[in-house]
């Protein structure tokens, strides 16, 4: 009796520890996608390299429809030559890296494609911030960078470069690019619709012109009218003084 009580707590003990199994890895499963990076030639001012990019679809209900990157330091946007992509879609460069976008693609299915860049900087290691946003709008953010051997949630596809070759030298200096993509995406060739740009100072400083010139203008229309009363009393007061004089 005791032998069956005891087989019995055995195999619900089983059972439950199956299913905490099954609920840690499906509460895993999204986690383990990620965002990667292969190079060619993966040293410090290479030059013409192609660097191969893999970004793993994790919604179970849309597709990839497009990529957003924010370049490293020392990279360019007019230094990216789109190699192979999937179908129909098409690289545009943006101020700080560019977005690679089109029809979406199928449910499950990895967005993957290469760009050729001019020269690699002089770097230890590039980390290509990415955006993935799927056909039904939602955005994975693959944009933090480990440091010090720590783990992130969310990390960026980071390239580790080996020393420059012997007598490897700089061609263009490029320009640096902003460290951080903004959180709403650009437009995609699905759903996902591109955020209103913010204002720039000059056109702030516009409109303000604009609103205290048309604040002028009414305040001008009031006073006029103010003054238009006030002549038209004072002719009307007159007239009635003159008109009881001459009676």
């Amino acid at each position: 009796m005791n032998e069956s009580r005891t087989g019995l707590r055995l195999r619900r003990l089983g059972a439950v520890a199956a299913g905490a199994l099954v609920a840690v890895g499906v509460a895993a499963g999204p986690a383990l996608a990620h965002a990667g990076v292969t190079a060619s030639d993966p040293r410090a001012l290479a030059e013409n390299v192609t660097l191969s990019f893999t970004s793993e679809a994790e919604s179970d209900g849309a597709g990839i429809a497009e990529l957003r990157v924010v370049l490293p330091q020392g990279i360019a946007p007019d230094a990216v030559v789109l190699k192979e992509a999937p179908k129909e879609w098409k690289l545009t460069a943006t101020p700080d890296g560019y977005t690679l976008g089109g029809p979406a693609l199928a449910v499950g299915t990895d967005a993957e494609y290469s760009i050729v860049v001019r020269q690699l900087p002089d770097a230890k290691s590039l980390a290509f911030k990415t955006l993935e946003t799927y056909s039904d709008g939602k955005v994975s953010r693959w944009i933090e960078v480990p440091t010090g051997g720590e783990k992130v949630d969310n990390p960026a596809p980071v390239l580790a470069l080996k020393a420059a070759a012997p007598g490897a030298k700089l061609i263009t200096p490029s320009p640096s690019p902003s460290p951080t993509p903004s959180s709403t995406p650009s437009s995609s060739a699905s759903a996902a619709q591109p955020s209103a740009a913010p204002s720039s100072p000059g056109a702030s400083a516009n409109a303000e012109a604009t609103s205290d010139s048309d604040a002028g203008g009414g305040t001008g229309v009031v006073v006029g009218l103010i003054a238009a009363v006030l002549l038209l009393g004072g002719a009307a007061f007159w007239w009635v003084r003159r008109n009881r004089g001459r009676a």
